[in-house]
């Protein structure tokens, strides 16, 4: 049952007639919980509180299916903005975006056109940023954006999926740029051919590639709400004595709450993914996928519209 429940909000993710009724409708039926808000100047307050309990945030833009250049441009502009405000702020925070809202499926250039833009801004500001990963279709492409855009900045990383087959041989490939690299288990639905089916085997993986970053003597952010996954890490780095300033851990906005202030009470650096704006839709059906125990939350935000 849940498998079908994951390819079901797999599928609806990428339903475009229902984004852009999302954009409409704002954040209802229980999206609000994942989405801070809809403008920046919205999820400053929430950063603020985040920080207040002694946790770091990276913010994220929401946005997918760029189809214009103008689009993409106003997008970058969004993240200039975010950064802007993190830094007028004063605010423990970083920027998450994704290649696709940048211009990747229209063009290479655009895309480089406005990280150079993102960048130089975290670069004046102090603010980092982290090139989401996506789907698989794009994910080599977006190594190699990261990977010569490492070479004019230092202000940013990437992310690499544990359920793809290619991700302990990502970790040694980029080693030579000593990167910060955010590890997840994936959301998008792939074939067999690239990705590991079964979640123990991603599991594995995922802590096989922990272990290569780390041991590597690179910055690690561990992005996940398994406790399995949670205490193998803490175990690893023990027996290893790797320092608490060479990783952290990751979680979404709204999800294990209780979880991450426990983490940074323990003296973990903890790290929320708060993302915003109104183009919510496929963020929100790839939580639900994830996590289908969110169903019934959303069900109950329903029934009382």
């Amino acid at each position: 049952m849940e498998q079908l429940l994951r390819n079901f909000f797999l599928f609806l993710s990428k339903n475009k007639f229902f984004t852009k009724m999302a954009k409409r409708y704002g954040l209802r039926f229980g999206a609000a919980r994942f989405v801070a808000g809809e403008t920046i100047s919205d999820v400053v307050e929430s950063i603020r509180k985040l920080n207040a309990k002694g946790m770091a945030v990276t913010v994220d833009h929401l946005g997918e299916f760029i189809d214009s250049k103008e689009e993409a441009r106003a997008a970058a502009d969004e993240c200039i903005e975010a950064i802007k405000a993190i830094s007028s702020n004063g605010l423990d925070s970083q920027v998450s975006l994704k290649m696709t809202s940048m211009g990747l499926d229209i063009s290479y250039e655009l895309v480089m056109e406005n990280m150079r833009r993102i960048l130089q801004a975290g670069k004046e500001h102090d603010v980092f940023v982290t090139i989401d990963m996506e789907d698989y279709e794009r994910c080599q492409k977006t190594i190699d954006i990261f990977k010569e855009l490492r070479k004019e900045y230092d202000n940013v990383g990437t992310v690499l999926q544990a359920y793809l087959y290619r991700a302990a041989e990502d970790i040694e490939d980029l080693d030579q740029y000593s990167p910060n690299l955010r590890l997840v288990k994936g959301a998008y639905k792939e074939s067999p051919k690239v990705a590991f089916p079964e979640k123990k085997d991603v599991d594995e993986n995922f802590k096989k590639i922990i272990k290569k970053h780390l041991l590597n003597g690179n910055y690690t952010a561990v992005a996940t709400h398994d406790d399995a996954i949670i205490e193998y890490t803490k175990e690893l780095v023990r027996e290893h004595n790797i320092p608490t300033e060479q990783f952290e851990f990751q979680m979404l906005y709204g999800i294990r709450v209780e979880r991450q202030e426990e983490l940074v009470d323990e003296g973990y650096k903890m790290r929320v993914y708060v993302p915003y704006g109104n183009d919510w839709y496929g963020f929100y059906m790839r939580r639900l996928a994830e996590r289908p125990a969110n169903v019934a939350f959303v069900l109950k935000g329903i029934l009382k519209k």
